[in-house]
């Protein structure tokens, strides 16, 4: 538990930057949405310092709106651009995001897949989490697709995302690709960052609730190496024998 978000991204960060001098050929997994944004920036900060080098890490993205293009502002592939990649020294042919408008959404997943297995895995995966408990898009629903799969996205999903298209809900995409819970619970260490007082409610439901397809963060219980980064606003929820 961290007393705010910086203090949380500047560890997390140097905690990578080590991961990346113990092997510099890591594979890892990248989520998006405001919530990793410092830490990416971090990241740029200690490259910029020579303290990290990206030069042989593998990046696997977990999901992208279907029907955008990479370079389209909206899209995730943008995002990362903005906000990571064009920051660091990562390798581009290294760099891996779903392609939104592949022209078989379908075979595009399954590229996807066979592409990470490829790789040898995701070793450390990044996660953020839906005020819904979502993880990647993920959605809540009655059962889950374990494997990289294209969604329907839920309407309080595209609110959030809003912002990526100029607020105009109209021109969020109502479709996704994204990995699976499977995918993700395949790696092998996760960490999950949540912060503010809006992820409070379902970070305790990932922890102590049950494993539901009604809440995708719950499938992380079944994992045997995840870590929860929380700053106090999202770990408020929690009950004091826990934050011990």
């Amino acid at each position: 538990i961290f007393k705010d978000e910086r203090a949380l991204a500047k560890t997390l960060a140097v905690q990578i930057a080590a991961s990346l001098g113990g092997r510099p050929d890591i594979v890892l997994g990248l989520p998006t949405g405001r919530t990793p944004i410092r830490l990416y920036h971090e990241l740029g900060m200690l490259y910029a310092h020579k303290q990290a080098d990206f030069s042989n890490a593998t990046t696997f993205n977990v999901d992208e709106f279907l029907g955008i293009e990479p370079t389209h502002p909206g899209s995730y592939r943008a995002f990362m651009e903005d906000h990571l990649f064009s920051r660091v020294n990562l390798n581009p042919e290294r760099i891996h995001v779903p392609n939104g408008v592949a022209p078989d959404p379908d075979a595009e997943c399954a590229r996807y897949e066979a592409e990470i297995a490829e790789a040898g895995g995701i070793e450390l995966q990044l996660l953020g989490i839906g005020t819904n408990g979502h993880i990647g898009f993920n959605e809540p629903a009655r059962e889950l697709v374990a494997r990289t799969h294209r969604v329907q996205l839920k309407a309080s999903t595209r609110r959030s995302n809003a912002t990526l298209f100029g607020g105009d809900l109209d021109k969020v995409p109502t479709e996704a690709l994204s990995m699976g819970m499977g995918t993700i619970l395949k790696a092998r260490r996760i960490v999950l960052i949540a912060t503010g007082k809006s992820k409070a409610k379902c970070v305790e439901r990932a922890v102590n609730g049950p494993i539901t397809p009604r809440m995708p963060a719950s499938f992380l219980q079944l994992h045997r190496d995840v870590e929860l980064m929380l700053d106090e606003a999202a770990a408020a929820a929690l009950n004091p024998q826990q934050l011990a």
